[in-house]
């Protein structure tokens, strides 16, 4: 299959490399040495950086399973929205469209995060299961392209080494934002107002996401070439360097041929399936955290309290993951076992200790939900070995779907009439992460055995995690393609 060339809907995206003069004004050579690369590497960090147990069961008569189907229904409005949002990373500046309120060039697209935020806001005026099912579901439709999106972002504007790091940072801000929400939803126990303590949360988040959608709007860039934070010759430096290693460029058409080869390619299907198998835990642990941790016999004050550990060692883990998943060359399915055969033991702890053993049972708990590095590994994974535009954007699209598929069933194994204990989700936890240690091993074989295969082919041995110089001088013909990892016999797989 041949290399698609870029045609004249992409060329205004294609940064321009005939005006040297820039560079000798600008005090910068063709040549990106190691210190000005960390520089750059800085001031990209520095912008995109910025980028149940309050009685609401109860005040809704949530009944049976119908939590559960709260929990289930929002998966349901994201894996709907799942396969035309990917459309939109194509056809739209993508920092705009994931914040979009204006209209942007030509085109107009939502603003996803201010959207969300409304959706978020409007939780708290609910007042039965319908109305809060329906605000689920848009809430999902509107959330499905948050981490896809970032993830497309983080392959635009870092290297394959740099993908772990940037995915488990910005990941990060989930285990913080549970912190900040468990004291919070402390503070509100106290609260005695007129309106239900819920819906004040909702209220109040709401509002935060909605104000913050403004300000990344102005701030988020789409891509390298268009970075108003940066001078001309820094634009051209940040776009060649990712471009080093995957000839992949943003495009404004969906190439069939690629969509074609990702449906094709199996590493593809794993990472469906990978997400699929991970995210039924999630779904219900995420779900059911407070309820969980409640049914160990703490009352509603200790519950949110003892929730704030968990929150912390998630971040501990996904901090100390990127870590080492960075120093340590080709470690990052090795990490995945680490993390999985870590939330086994917890899982285990919870389902075999007795009742009245609470803090291992709940210790056990939090090693179950320090399982948080496991996702953007995964979205480091797929960043760094699936190459070409459209083929990109379509493997984050199914990943999503299995996210979806995964969240939305976890939740159903929380049988009510088995509250506390659950026996059957926890037997189903653990089942999960036994599948997805042998997920993991066999993958890693795959990737070794394909490196492995194109040496030979082409009689030479590359490392995928090498340093490579930015030379301006090369970069017209690199940013000339945008190829897949398939259609570039050159490019090696991440471990």
């Amino acid at each position: 299959m041949e290399a698609k060339t870029l045609t004249s809907e992409t060329a205004d995206i294609k940064p321009d490399f005939k005006n040297k003069n820039m560079f000798v004004e600008s005090g910068m050579t063709e040549n990106l040495d190691p210190e000005d690369e960390k520089k750059l590497i800085r001031k990209i960090d520095l912008r995109l950086s910025y980028s149940a147990i309050l009685g609401l069961r109860e005040d809704l008569n949530l009944v049976g399973q119908q939590y559960s189907w709260t929990s289930s229904i929002f998966y349901i409005g994201y894996l709907c929205a799942c396969y035309p949002i990917s459309l939109g990373f194509v056809k739209f500046p993508l920092g705009k469209y994931l914040t979009n309120i204006l209209t942007v060039v030509k085109y107009s697209c939502s603003h996803r995060s201010f959207l969300w935020g409304v959706v978020l806001t409007l939780h708290a005026v609910t007042n039965s299961y319908a109305s809060l099912m329906a605000l689920r579901t848009l809430l999902g439709v509107f959330e499905s392209a948050i981490s896809p999106g970032f993830s497309l972002i983080t392959g635009m504007w870092y290297t394959p080494r740099e993908h772990v790091s940037r995915h488990s940072i910005w990941f990060a801000g989930n285990a913080l934002a549970s912190i900040i929400g468990s004291l919070i939803a402390y503070g509100l126990l106290s609260y005695e107002g007129s309106i239900a303590q819920w819906k004040l949360l909702f209220l109040l988040f709401g509002l935060i996401t909605v104000a913050w959608s403004v300000v990344t709007f102005f701030y988020l860039p789409d891509s390298p070439q268009t970075a108003g934070f940066l001078s001309d010759s820094e634009r051209e430096f940040a776009a060649l360097r990712p471009y080093k290693f995957q000839k992949t460029v943003q495009t404004k058409s969906w190439d069939r041929n690629q969509f074609i080869e990702s449906l094709k390619d199996v590493k593809t299907w794993w990472f469906f399936l990978f997400s699929f198998v991970i995210c039924v835990p999630n779904g219900g642990t995420t779900s059911f955290n407070t309820l969980i941790i409640n049914g160990f016999g703490y009352d509603k004050y200790q519950t949110i309290l003892m929730g704030l550990p968990a929150s912390a060692f998630q971040l501990v883990t996904v901090l100390l993951s990127a870590v080492l998943s960075s120093t340590i060359r080709k470690s990052r399915l090795i990490n995945l076992v680490l993390i999985f055969l870590m939330a086994m033991a917890g899982i285990l702890m919870v389902k075999l200790l007795p009742s009245t053993d609470k803090l291992p049972r709940l210790a056990g708990f939090w090693l179950v939900m320090a399982v948080s590095p496991a996702f953007p590994l995964m979205l480091s994974l797929a960043a760094s070995n699936i190459a070409g535009f459209t083929k990109k954007s379509t493997v984050m699209a199914m990943i999503f779907l299995g996210y979806c598929a995964g969240n939305l069933s976890g939740p159903q194994f929380f049988i009510s009439t088995e509250a506390p204990e659950y026996h059957t989700a926890y037997t189903t936890i653990l089942v999960c992460y036994a599948i997805t240690i042998g997920l993991v091993i066999a993958f890693r074989f795959y990737l070794m055995w394909e490196n492995a295969r194109r040496d030979t082919e082409q009689g030479v041995k590359i490392d995928p995690e090498e340093t490579r110089q930015v030379n301006l001088s090369e970069g017209e013909d690199v940013l000339q393609l945008d190829q897949t990892d398939q259609q570039n016999r050159s490019f090696r797989y991440i471990l």
